[in-house]
C-alpha cells in the first residue's frame, strides 16, 4: 500500500516540528534569563521534593542561628554579671579582713567599713538582677522582673525594722529557660539566682544577709573574723557558677560554627538542584537558536509552492 503524501500533511509536519523547536528555544531563553532549572515541580519532579527537603532545612537551621544568637546573649549577660559579682566579693573580704582587725581601726574606720559594704550589697543585688532583652538571667521562667527582691524585716507588731532588710529569691523551682541549637539539642541559658546568691553551706546564709550581719557584727563591735570563711564560701559559689556559664557559652559558640558550616552546605545542595551554569545556559540558548533558524530554513525549502501562489 502506497501512502500518499499531500502539501497539508507536510505543512502539518513543519508546523509540528517548527512548534517544537520553538518551544525548546522558549525554555532556554527562560532557563538563561532566570538561571533557575525548576521554574515549575513538572520540569523535575525528583529535583522539586530534593530542593523542597532542602529548603525545609535551611529554614530550620536559620531558626537554629536565630535561637544561638539568642542564647548568646543569655549567656554574655550572665557571665558579665558574674565577673561584676566577683570583683564585688573580692572587695568584700578585704574589707571583711580590714574590719577584723578590731587592735587596728578605730569606731569610725568601721563605720565606714560597714557604709561600703552597704553600698557592695546593693550592687551585688543589681549584678543579681542582671537582665537581657527585658528579662533576667538569673530569674529563670519567673515573671516578678527580679531575681532578687529586698523587703523589710517587720518587728512582732508587723511594722518595719529601720535599716533592715530581707532578700527574697524569685526564680521559679525547675523553670529553666533553654535554647534548641539542633534537631536533639537544646542548651540551658539562664541560671539559678538561689545556686549562685544562695547559701553556700548548709544552714549558711545567703550572700546578701552575710553582707547584712558583717555589717551588723561591724557596728555592734563584734569580730567578724569568722565571716572571712563564709565570704570566700559565697566567693567560690559564684566562680563555679561562672565556670558552669563559660561551659554553656562555648558548647553555644562550637554550635554556632556548626551551623554556619551546615549553611554553607545546604546552599551548595539547593544550588545544585534549583541553579543553572550560566556558562551552559547561553550555550544551550544559542545552541536552540540556531537549530530554530535551521527549522525554519528547511521548512522553507520543503513546502513547495501550490497552484494558488501561482495565480497571485
Amino acid at each position: 500500500m502506497i501512502t500518499r503524501i499531500t502539501n497539508a500533511a507536510i505543512s502539518a509536519a513543519a508546523q509540528r516540528n517548527l512548534q517544537t523547536a520553538m518551544q525548546r528555544l522558549a525554555t532556554a531563553q527562560t532557563k538563561a534569563s532566570s538561571l533557575e532549572a525548576i521554574s515549575k515541580p513538572s520540569d523535575n519532579p525528583a529535583g522539586t521534593a530534593t530542593s523542597m527537603a532542602v529548603r525545609a532545612e535551611t529554614r530550620a537551621n536559620a531558626q537554629y542561628s536565630r535561637n544561638v544568637g539568642d542564647a548568646q546573649g543569655w549567656l554574655a549577660t550572665a557571665d558579665t554579671a558574674l565577673a561584676s559579682a566577683t570583683t564585688i566579693l573580692n572587695r568584700v573580704r578585704d574589707l571583711t579582713v580590714r574590719g577584723a582587725n578590731d587592735g587596728s581601726i578605730n569606731a569610725g574606720a568601721k563605720e565606714a567599713i560597714a557604709i561600703e559594704l552597704e553600698t557592695l550589697r546593693d550592687s551585688l543585688m543589681d549584678a543579681a538582677n542582671a537582665k537581657y532583652a527585658g528579662r533576667t538571667v538569673f530569674a529563670g521562667t519567673s515573671d516578678t522582673g527580679t531575681a532578687v527582691t529586698a523587703e523589710p524585716v517587720l518587728d512582732d507588731n508587723g511594722k518595719p525594722v529601720a535599716g533592715e532588710t530581707k532578700v527574697v529569691f524569685n526564680p521559679v523551682a525547675g523553670g529553666t529557660v533553654e535554647r534548641r541549637t539542633g534537631a536533639n539539642t537544646t542548651i540551658r541559658v539562664d541560671t539559678d539566682a538561689t545556686a549562685v546568691f544562695g547559701p553556700a553551706t548548709e544552714g549558711g546564709d545567703d550572700v546578701f544577709s552575710l553582707i547584712s550581719n558583717i555589717i551588723k557584727d561591724l557596728r555592734a563591735g563584734t569580730n567578724i573574723s569568722t565571716r572571712i570563711g563564709d565570704v570566700d564560701s559565697a566567693m567560690q559559689q559564684v566562680r563555679d557558677a561562672q565556670t558552669s556559664v563559660g561551659v554553656r557559652h562555648a558548647t553555644v559558640l562550637a554550635a554556632d560554627a556548626s551551623l554556619k558550616d551546615e549553611a554553607v552546605a545546604l546552599e551548595g545542595q539547593r544550588s545544585a538542584v534549583e541553579d543553572v551554569d550560566l556558562g551552559t545556559a547561553i550555550l544551550d540558548l544559542k545552541t536552540q537558536e540556531v537549530a530554530y533558524q535551521a527549522a525554519l530554513a528547511a521548512s522553507a525549502k520543503v513546502l513547495q509552492p501550490t497552484l494558488m501562489d501561482f495565480l497571485r
